[in-house]
C-alpha cells in the first residue's frame, strides 16, 4: 500500500504537470483552488454549491496535489523512508484508513486554528505527519541514517527515530506558535502526528519485531 500511495502522488502531480502544460497557469492556480482545502470555504456550507467539488471532498483531494517537486519530493521520501514498516504492523488496508484518517485530521486541524484563510492547502505532509508518530512509538530505537548540518559543518550520522521524529515535531510546534514559514501549515503537520499517535492502537495489530527493511534509509 505506501507504494500504491507514492505512485497515486506521483500520477496526481504528472496531471497537474499535464494541467499546466496544456492550460497553462491559469488552469495551474485553479486545479489548487478547485482541489485544496480552503478553510475559508469548508467552514461555509453556503458556498458548498458553487464549488466544483464540494468542499468535504477536499480533504481528501488535497492529500494528494503538491505544490512543486519539492514539496512532493520532501513528502515521498518520508513516506518512503517510515511508511512500510508501519504499513507492516497494521497491514495494507488498515494502512491506508490510517493513512487517510491522519490527512483529513491534519487538514482539520489546519482548518480549525485558522479558520479564515483563503489560501488552499494541499499536499501529503499531514497524513505523513501521522505515519511519523506512529512510527516513534513502535521503533523508538530504530537508527536512520541522517544528514545533519551543525553550523558550517554537515555531517551524516545515524540517530534513533524517537530522537529524529522529537526534533522533526519540536521544530512543527515552534513554527506554528512562531508564526514562521508563510504557506506552510504547520498546525496540519501537528494535528497529523498527533492523531497518528492517538489512533495506533486501535490500528495496529501486529508487535514491532519484524525487520525493518526502512532502518537505514536516508532522511535529511
Amino acid at each position: 500500500m505506501t507504494w500504491l500511495l507514492l505512485a497515486a502522488n506521483l500520477a496526481v502531480f504528472a496531471y497537474q504537470m499535464r494541467v499546466r502544460m496544456l492550460g497553462g497557469d491559469e488552469a495551474y492556480t485553479a486545479l489548487f483552488f478547485n482541489l485544496g482545502v480552503i478553510p475559508d470555504e469548508l467552514t461555509s456550507p453556503g458556498s458548498w454549491a458553487s464549488m466544483p467539488i464540494p468542499a468535504p471532498l477536499t480533504l481528501l483531494s488535497s492529500m494528494f496535489v503538491h505544490g512543486g517537486l519539492f514539496h512532493l519530493g520532501g513528502n515521498m521520501l518520508y513516506l518512503w523512508v517510515f511508511g512500510d514498516n508501519v504499513e507492516d504492523m497494521m497491514g495494507p488496508f488498515r494502512f491506508l484508513a490510517f493513512y487517510v484518517l491522519c490527512g483529513v485530521g491534519a487538514a482539520i486541524t489546519q482548518v480549525a486554528l485558522v479558520p479564515g484563510s483563503e489560501i488552499p492547502m494541499v499536499g501529503a505532509s499531514g497524513a505523513i505527519a501521522g505515519v511519523l508518530g506512529a512510527y516513534a512509538l513502535l521503533f523508538p530505537r530504530a537508527q536512520v541514517l541522517t544528514l545533519v548540518f551543525l553550523l558550517i559543518f554537515i555531517r551524516v550520522m545515524y540517530l534513533p527515530a524517537i530522537v529524529l521524529l522529537g526534533i522533526w515535531f519540536l521544530i512543527q510546534v515552534l513554527s506554528a506558535g512562531g508564526g514562521s514559514g508563510a504557506g506552510v501549515a504547520w498546525w496540519a503537520h501537528i494535528g497529523g502526528f498527533v492523531v497518528g499517535i492517538l489512533l495506533l492502537k486501535p490500528f495496529a495489530v501486529r508487535r514491532p519485531g519484524l525487520p525493518l527493511r526502512t532502518t537505514y534509509r536516508h532522511v535529511e
